[in-house]
């Protein structure tokens, strides 16, 4: 006998209108139990239409959602066992901390002895016992974020939504919070399901990502493959960071070939996935900065360096960021492009200098070409 998977949220189909405006198109997925997933992708771009289908507080035209394996259309948000963060946390600011979380067990008629315990233990599983009894005004940025899910998991419900909960945050509190966020989701072992525009969040917590545009999911996979497996131009474009050339296929084999960039520059690419290119073919080539190699134009040869792309150019500027740090280099055509590079101090390339980039064409990555909004 087979196992089949659990899953505590199913979309299938799902679609909604705002008069002749389709904001959600048909969107399907499923969500194992117990995993952190993300709904990455624009503004506009339906993520939030979509989770407050979930919640209940809008309809969908078409499709169905389940929760643990029952359809939920028509139940009103105060029936479906999901709750929701917001950005603004909208805890109660005449209560302290104790009666912040009691609230929802309050109205469920749970007696008190039973809601000490219930408090007492997730404050514990949120790493504060002895915040109870301080007032919300008393509470960091990050204890109050905490507090917020913990009002919500006390309820023990099937799904938490999280729509752009760490918005509000300075950069780095939201930088600890993203990883905070990821070992409570652990600690609790609830679905969450998180809402964002900022793709580091989405993929430093997730288990899987949705990636959105226009209303649908492009790709859903676990943030290596997004990452290393895009399927789509606005995947490899919005993922990561990346140095981007549009141009026209000159031979191929399938597999990969040569394409001649709109600014005239040859270029070996390899096909991404499973897609292939005929010649003649408009396509959008991608190389991550990581896998740019930047050498001084003064030292002979490629430095033993590995790559069938090659580029002459000057740099414009070091965007210094410790182990990270990545240089701009303006070529002779007066594009820019990013190269990683490693800065130790001593003898480091500087602005001004005239450097070759080189590439290998296993990580140009090639799509049909995509009309940028």
């Amino acid at each position: 006998m087979t196992n089949t998977p659990h899953y505590d949220l199913e979309c299938a189909g799902v679609t909604k209108n705002f008069g002749s405006f389709q904001a959600v198109k048909g969107v399907s997925f499923d969500i194992p139990s117990g995993s952190f997933f993300s709904i990455l992708g624009p503004s506009g771009c339906g993520k939030t239409t979509l989770m407050r289908m979930i919640a209940g507080f809008d309809e969908p035209n078409s499709g169905d959602i389940k929760i643990k394996g029952k359809s939920v259309l028509g139940t009103p948000p105060n029936k479906r066992n999901v709750k929701m963060v917001f950005q603004h946390l909208a805890l109660f600011p005449m209560m302290n901390v104790y009666e912040n979380i009691a609230y929802g067990l309050r109205c469920t008629g749970m007696n008190n002895a039973d809601i000490k315990k219930r408090v007492q233990d997730v404050l514990e599983r949120i790493a504060l016992p002895d915040v109870g009894e301080r007032e919300i005004h008393q509470l960091s940025g990050g204890q109050k974020q905490r507090i917020a899910i913990a009002r919500c998991m006390v309820l023990d419900p099937d799904v938490l939504l999280l729509d752009e909960p760490l918005g509000a945050l300075d950069l780095k509190l939201r930088e600890a919070m993203k990883i905070e966020l990821k070992l409570l989701q652990h600690q609790f072992n609830t679905t969450f399901i998180y809402i964002t525009h900022d793709q580091s969040e989405a993929l430093v917590m997730s288990d899987n990502v949705a990636i959105m545009n226009q209303g649908e999911f492009e790709q859903i996979g676990t943030p290596q493959e997004l990452y290393h497996q895009p399927k789509t131009a606005f995947v490899a474009g919005f993922v990561g960071d990346s140095n981007r050339w549009s141009g026209t296929v000159k031979s191929s084999d399938g597999t990969g070939g040569k394409v001649e960039t709109s600014q005239g520059l040859p270029m070996s690419f390899s096909a991404a996935g499973h897609y292939t290119v005929a010649e003649g073919s408009k396509v959008d080539i991608f190389v991550r900065p990581e896998f740019i190699h930047t050498v001084r134009a003064s030292e002979s040869g490629t430095g033993g360096i590995d790559g069938d792309n090659q580029m002459d150019g000057v740099v414009d500027s070091l965007l210094f960021n410790g182990a990270n740090s990545r240089v701009l280099v303006r070529s002779g055509n007066g594009e820019l492009i990013e190269s990683d590079v490693t800065l130790t101090g001593h003898n480091d390339i500087k602005p001004g200098e005239e450097v070759r980039l080189i590439w290998s064409s296993k990580q140009a990555m090639c799509f049909a070409h995509e009309e940028r909004a």
